[in-house]
């Protein structure tokens, strides 16, 4: 897929009006995060390392995003959405438990670690656990479509699409502090926000 933004890059902004301080400091501390934890061990590491490859592909000809990295940071400080689903335990237990349960679906099912499947049978397994067709002696503190839904989704995808790379490969303006957006119809454009290339 041709890039349609390929001459943009959201951190061309990062020293005009369209950037504070305060802005400057949160997407520079996002993008030196390391996948470093003290919440999650090697294992679950492993594991998430492989779900996050699976369901965020990196965009391509742009550096990487760190996703892992900024779903650890959630995950080590236990950062609360505010709400959860009754019976569902809190951020750090939620995941530390469902990422056992991938693991144990997938040597249940195919003898090795999810880290270690190969793509087609990883996709197939987290298909699967989407649509909570997974087994009840593995999966004990809540379905695995629970999981999937409440905890997979918003926090990975969410991570990934928060980072600069993947605002750069969808031409999105990023943040707008202290300048703000002005031409907010659809089809319109502020003049410093990206123009999309198209073919022909």
């Amino acid at each position: 897929m041709t890039d349609p933004y390929p001459d943009y890059d959201v951190l061309d902004k990062r020293d005009t009006p369209s950037w504070n301080d305060k802005t400057r400091e949160v997407v520079d501390q996002r993008m030196s995060l390391t996948e470093s934890s003290h919440a999650l061990d090697a294992a679950q590491l492993a594991t998430l390392r492989r779900l996050v490859s699976r369901l965020t592909p990196q965009p391509e000809q742009r550096a990487p995003a760190n996703t892992v990295a900024i779903v650890l940071q959630k995950i080590d400080a236990n950062a609360s959405d505010g709400y959860r689903l009754a019976g569902m335990p809190q951020v750090r237990e939620c995941w530390c438990k469902g990422l056992d349960a991938i693991r144990e679906e997938a040597i249940k099912r195919h003898g090795l670690p999810f880290a270690d499947l190969d793509d087609e049978t990883a996709d197939a397994l987290l298909r699967t656990i989407e649509n909570g067709e997974t087994s009840p002696e593995v999966w004990t503190d809540f379905s695995s479509k629970q999981f999937w839904t409440w905890r997979i989704l918003p926090d990975v995808v969410s991570a990934h699409w928060s980072h600069p790379s993947l605002w750069s490969a969808m031409g999105f303006g990023g943040p707008a502090s202290p300048r703000g957006y002005v031409r907010l119809d659809a089809n319109r454009r502020d003049g410093w926000e990206a123009r999309e290339e198209t073919d022909g």
